[in-house]
């Protein structure tokens, strides 16, 4: 590292702008990283520090009526701020391995927030003894650069729906639904809504292909935020209601909602403590015998056998590592059953680190028709439209990111020296294990 790098990072950022012209994009790239860990690093300091203050208070702290108040007034922070701060100190004392994982800069302050909330109020189904394993579980999706709060939070939400209880989960019960539509002074309308995850499942679906971006006739990319495009695909969407219901079509298929689980799950509800091991003796999350919804992830099992009670049953075989096997290679296109196929593999774009969802998605051939390759479930893989260009013809990009199938049947991201020496395979965003 130069010295010049080493000061853009360590030194005082009083004209800082004005210097960075001397570093290559490599060297910026390298001090955006560097500096991003070490205010993890001072994150954990001070929650740690924060959290013994509050164990041995003096005066000035006793009287800013508790150690976030002082904090908030003797910094720059707001005072919700300061007591967050304090009260993730407080609750990280019972759960060491959560403290562990964060004092190591591998959990981010939002992720082992979430992860203490769900540990001081486990679904009331939940044995003690599931903790241990749910914190495992927890960690693995909060943890390294590939970590989301996405991803934590489809955890938590299938942990909720495994460990099941009498009681009605709040994301399905439709008795809290509530949507208010009210005229303003200036002759608008303002809708306020609250929906159960089922209802809001089936709306997002609806809403999908007709809020996607669409760029102008030139090329020119869709100015509209991503607020405004969701009022004009309602808009469009309660146009075609009334226009005798037309829907269209979304990723080849009409709006509707999917939901994936395991056949011998839908038919029998197992315990939590028979669902199988991962291969490696870690915990897999797509084994969990729960359903699962594109949109808005897990489901449980009794709402999932009510949609079964009437609904179009599509089956997809899958193999020993819960990969779609297909058959019908001599063909381009890909077909309705593929894609429900690839839908249950990948469950969005598979690229590391993408969030995109199946709706907006493509079918992408590894090996690319033109030259031989068939399209079959171990040559496609389901890219958003910015990954797929990339694979294809953005510029400075083609061919330096590869796919493989390992062998799990799954597709594996190798990247370019550029990006890691090396060339690491990555699994797809959503294979994850412990």
């Amino acid at each position: 590292m130069s010295v010049l790098l080493s000061d853009v990072v360590s030194g005082s950022a009083v004209g800082l702008r004005g210097r960075l012209w001397q570093l290559t994009a490599a060297e910026l790239g390298a001090a955006a990283i560097e500096a991003s860990a070490e205010i993890l690093r001072l994150e954990v300091v001070r929650v740690a520090v924060v959290d013994e203050l509050s164990l041995r208070p003096d005066d000035q702290v006793i009287a800013s009526r508790g150690v976030g108040c002082w904090l908030a007034a003797n910094t720059m922070l707001q005072v919700r701020d300061g007591t967050k701060i304090a009260a993730l100190g407080a609750a990280l004392r019972p759960f060491p391995a959560v403290a562990a994982r964060f004092d190591v800069g591998d959990c981010s302050f939002d992720h082992a927030v979430l992860i203490v909330a769900f540990c001081e109020s486990p679904p009331k189904g939940m044995p003690d003894a599931a903790l241990p394993r749910c914190i495992d579980l927890l960690l693995a999706a909060a943890s390294g650069v590939e970590a989301t709060t996405t991803k934590v939070r489809n955890v938590i939400a299938t942990l909720e729906r495994i460990f099941e209880s009498d009681e009605i989960p709040p994301a399905e019960d439709v008795d809290l639904n509530e949507l208010r539509i009210a005229s303003t002074l200036n002759g608008r309308v303002v809708v306020r809504g609250d929906f159960d995850a089922l209802t809001g499942e089936m709306l997002l679906s609806a809403l999908s292909n007709l809020t996607m971006p669409t760029p102008a006739p030139d090329g020119t990319p869709d100015s509209r935020s991503a607020a405004k495009r969701t009022a004009d695909g309602f808009t469009e969407l309660i146009r075609r209601y009334l226009d005798s219901a037309k829907t269209g079509n979304d990723g080849g298929q009409r709006p509707h909602v999917n939901v994936h689980i395991n056949a011998r799950d839908l038919a029998e509800h197992r315990d939590c403590a028979a669902t199988p091991a991962a291969p490696d003796g870690g915990a897999a999350v797509s084994d969990l015998d729960v359903g699962h919804m594109p949109w808005l992830g897990a489901l449980s099992v009794s709402q999932t056998r009510l949609l079964g009670c009437d609904c179009f049953l599509s089956t997809v075989l899958l193999d020993g590592h819960g990969a779609p096997l297909d058959a019908k290679p001599g063909k381009r296109l890909v077909s309705a059953e593929q894609r429900v196929a690839l839908i249950a593999r990948d469950k969005g774009c598979a690229f590391p680190g993408c969030t995109c969802v199946p709706a907006w998605t493509d079918a992408h051939h590894i090996r690319h028709w033109a030259n031989g390759g068939p399209t079959v479930m171990n040559n496609l893989v389901l890219l958003c439209r910015s990954h797929h260009r990339l694979m294809h013809r953005k510029s400075g990009f083609v061919g330096k990111w590869v796919i493989r199938i390992g062998v799990d049947n799954k597709p594996w991201f190798i990247p370019p020296p550029s990006i890691d020496p090396q060339q690491h395979p990555r699994p797809a965003n959503t294979t994850f294990k412990t």
